[in-house]
C-alpha cells in the first residue's frame, strides 16, 4: 500500500511538497518502506503563508530516503537547506541545470532574507555554509533516464517546458513483486510550460498513469495569444519613449528575464525599437544568464539555431548588466527614457523595490507585470489597483501606469493543462489539482470532471490519500 501526503501547494501556488510513502511488497509491515519527498519549496505571499517556512516539518526529515526536484524555483526548492539542517541525509535528484540554478537561487534568497531582516522582524531560514552543505546531496539525472530508488521504485524525468531543466516526474512502484499488474504510476507535474515560452524545449506529452498531480496556477484562465507578447513589449517601450519615462519590469531572475532578453534582442536587431538603455539590474539574473549560455543543449531548436549562427541572444545594443550595488545606483543618473528589468518578480524584495520607490509616483512611468503575482504580495496589490503601497517602510503613491502581459507566463493556461491531460494513454484513477489558489484549482478540477469524466480532487494541507 502506498500513501500520498500533501504538505504544500494545496489551494495555494507555493510551498510545493509531497511525501510518497511506499511499502516493500515483500515486507509490507517492515522498516523497508520508502519515503520519497517530491519538492521542498518555500511558502510565498502573505505573512501567514511565509510563517509556515519557520514551522517544523510535518514529517521526520531523518526518515526521508530521497528528494526528487521538479525545478529550481524557490517555491519548489526553498526549504531544502532547512530539510538538511533538520537531519535529512538522502539523495536529492534533479537535472543538471536545476542543480546549478538551485545554488544560485538559494544564495540570492539568503541575501533577500538578510535585507528583510533589516526592515522587518524576519528571521533568515538558513545561514552561511548551510547551502553548500545541502548541495552535497544532489545527484544529476538526465531526461528519460530510469533511476532506481529501490528494487521496487523507479522514476524518470520528462521535459516540462517551464524553465531550463524543469521536469515532470513519472514515478513507478510495484505493489506485487514480479507481477506487472501490481505496477502503479504516479505523475507529479511540477510546473508545466506555456507553449509560448521562448528558448525552452516544449512540454512533452504525458503517458500512462494511475494518479496525476497537476498544477493549476492558471486553471481558470486563458493566456493572451502567444504572438502578442513581443508586440506588447514593443508597445510599452514606444509609449515609455514618447512620455520620456521609465519602464520598470519586475521579473524573476531565472527564465522570465531570459525570455525578455530574447524578445528585446529581436526587437532591437530588427529595429522595431530604438536601442535605448535597458538595464538588467540583478546580480542573480546575470549569473543565471551565464548558466543559460552553458546549457544551450537544453534550448529549443529556434534558440539553438540562433546560437549556432553566432547570435548572442543575451547581448545587444543598449543592454547593460548592473550586478554591483554601485552600478545599480548609477542607473538613477541615466536620463529617461530607459528600461529597468529587476527582481523580484512579485516585488517582494530585491532591487525592483528601490526603483518602485523612486519611479511609481510619476505618471510618466510604467510598471509592467510579466510574472504571476501571488495573493498577498506587493505586486498583486499594485496590479489590483492600490493607489498607495508600503515599500521599505515608506508610503508610496502609485501614479505610474500599471500594465500586465499574461502571455509571458511560463505556466500553461487552462487549455494547455487540459490538452496535456488528454494525452493520457489509459484511464486514470484520480487527479489531484495542486499548486494553484483555491478558485483556479476548483475551476480546473470541475473542468476535468466535466470534460474527461475523471475524479479530480483539490487536496487540503496535511491530507493523506491511500493509492490503492
Amino acid at each position: 500500500m502506498a500513501k500520498l501526503h500533501f504538505y504544500g501547494g494545496t489551494r495555494i501556488v507555493s510551498g510545493s511538497c509531497y511525501l510518497l510513502e511506499v511499502n516493500d511488497p515483500l515486507r509490507p509491515r517492515s522498516e523497508a518502506s520508502k519515503k520519497i519527498l517530491i519538492d521542498c519549496g518555500l511558502f510565498q505571499g502573505s505573512r501567514e503563508f511565509e510563517a509556515k517556512n519557520h514551522a517544523p516539518f510535518p514529517f521526520n526529515p531523518k526518515e526521508i530516503d530521497c528528494v526528487i526536484i521538479t525545478h529550481s524555483h524557490l517555491d519548489h526548492i526553498g526549504r531544502l537547506p532547512t530539510l538538511v539542517k533538520a537531519g535529512f541525509r538522502g539523495k536529492i535528484f534533479a537535472t543538471l541545470p536545476t542543480i546549478e540554478f538551485t545554488h544560485l537561487m538559494l544564495e540570492d534568497s539568503k541575501k533577500v532574507m538578510k535585507e528583510k531582516a533589516r526592515h522587518a522582524d524576519a528571521i533568515p531560514l538558513f545561514y552561511e555554509g548551510e547551502i553548500d552543505e545541502m548541495m552535497k546531496f544532489f545527484v544529476p539525472v538526465g531526461y528519460h533516464e530510469k533511476t532506481e530508488i529501490s528494487d521496487f521504485i523507479s522514476f524518470k524525468f520528462h521535459e516540462a517546458g517551464h524553465i531550463l531543466g524543469s521536469a515532470f516526474i513519472e514515478l513507478t512502484f510495484q505493489e506485487v513483486r514480479s507481477n506487472e499488474s501490481g505496477k502503479k504510476t504516479i505523475i507529479f507535474s511540477g510546473d508545466l510550460g506555456n507553449l509560448s515560452v521562448p528558448i525552452i524545449k516544449p512540454l512533452e506529452n504525458i503517458g500512462e498513469a494511475d494518479y496525476v498531480l497537476i498544477e493549476s496556477a492558471y486553471g481558470d484562465k486563458m493566456h493572451e495569444d502567444k504572438r502578442l507578447a513581443k508586440d506588447m513589449i514593443e508597445d510599452a517601450t514606444e509609449e515609455t519613449i514618447a512620455r520620456h519615462g521609465v519602464l520598470m519590469i519586475p521579473s524573476f531572475a531565472m527564465e522570465r528575464t531570459q525570455q525578455l532578453l530574447f524578445h528585446f534582442n529581436e526587437l532591437v536587431e530588427h529595429k522595431r525599437i530604438p536601442a535605448i538603455p535597458i538595464f538588467i539590474d540583478s546580480p542573480l539574473a546575470t549569473e543565471v544568464t551565464k548558466v543559460y549560455k552553458k546549457f544551450t543543449d537544453f534550448f529549443n531548436s529556434e534558440a539553438k539555431n540562433m546560437v549556432l549562427v553566432g547570435d548572442d541572444i543575451f547581448k545587444f545594443p543598449g543592454l547593460k548588466y548592473t550586478p554591483s550595488v554601485k552600478e545599480s545606483k548609477e542607473i538613477n543618473d541615466i536620463a529617461p527614457p530607459k528600461i529597468i528589468i529587476a527582481g523580484s518578480g512579485m516585488s517582494q524584495g530585491g532591487r525592483i523595490v528601490h526603483h518602485e520607490v523612486r519611479y511609481l509616483p510619476d505618471e510618466r512611468n510604467t510598471l509592467l507585470m510579466v510574472t504571476y503575482q501571488a495573493h498577498g504580495t506587493l505586486g498583486r496589490k499594485i496590479l489590483e489597483g492600490a493607489k498607495e503601497v508600503e515599500i521599505l517602510d515608506q508610503k508610496i503613491s502609485v501614479r505610474a501606469k500599471v500594465k500586465s502581459i499574461s502571455s509571458y507566463s511560463a505556466h500553461a493556461d487552462q487549455k494547455g493543462l487540459l490538452d496535456w491531460l488528454c494525452c493520457l494513454q489509459k484511464p486514470v484513477k484520480k487527479i489531484f489539482v495542486v499548486q494553484g489558489e483555491e478558485e483556479p484549482a476548483n475551476v480546473l478540477a470541475q473542468k476535468i470532471k466535466d470534460s474527461m469524466g475523471i475524479d479530480a480532487q483539490v487536496p487540503r494541507f496535511g491530507q493523506v490519500t491511500e493509492l490503492s
